[in-house]
């Protein structure tokens, strides 16, 4: 199975980037994480980009913040599919990273989750590369039950008490 290369452009990042982590080691894709910088470190991040797909990635998820131009070069570096993670950030609350990185020009395009969405990054490269992973598909539509099953557990569980006046 090919890897999924997580970077992000700093280690404030890293609480948003544990979420996508997390959700990939439960699905069992090997994956890598790196912190470069857009602009601190922008021959690095083109070097990771130009050579990922040679060295067994399949999809890249990259997560900054505030200006957050660091999916756009990594996908401008890349025909592999680049899934943008907006971050937080104090200032303006993630608005400013999020349209940094949905406004891309046309001919590098950037998928983008929603403003610290790890867990739906990390789902939506699960599903890319499910493509050509049947095994995989089959752990995401089982996970899709779990979230489904766990829905109606909570449904229930407050249909109870609001019935019991709590």
């Amino acid at each position: 199975m090919k890897k999924v290369g997580i970077v992000m452009g700093s280690d404030s990042d890293l609480p948003v980037i544990r979420k996508a982590a997390d959700t990939l080691k439960a699905l069992e894709i090997p994956f890598e994480v790196h912190i470069y910088s857009a602009h601190r470190t922008p021959a690095e991040a083109g070097e990771f980009a130009r050579t990922a797909a040679d060295n067994g990635f399949g999809v890249i998820i990259a997560a900054a913040g505030m200006a957050a131009h660091l999916a756009g070069a990594i996908a401008a570096n890349t025909v592999l599919p680049v899934i943008g993670i907006p971050c937080k950030s104090a200032v303006l609350e993630g608005l400013d990273a999020l349209l940094s990185t949905v406004q891309m020009p046309s001919g590098i395009p950037v998928a983008t989750v929603a403003v610290n969405g790890g867990v739906n990054a990390a789902l939506l490269a699960a599903q890319i590369l499910a493509l050509g992973e049947p095994e995989l598909t089959k752990k995401l539509i089982a996970r899709r039950e779990t979230d489904r099953l766990n829905v109606l557990k909570k449904d229930a569980e407050v249909e109870h008490r609001l019935a019991e006046g709590d």
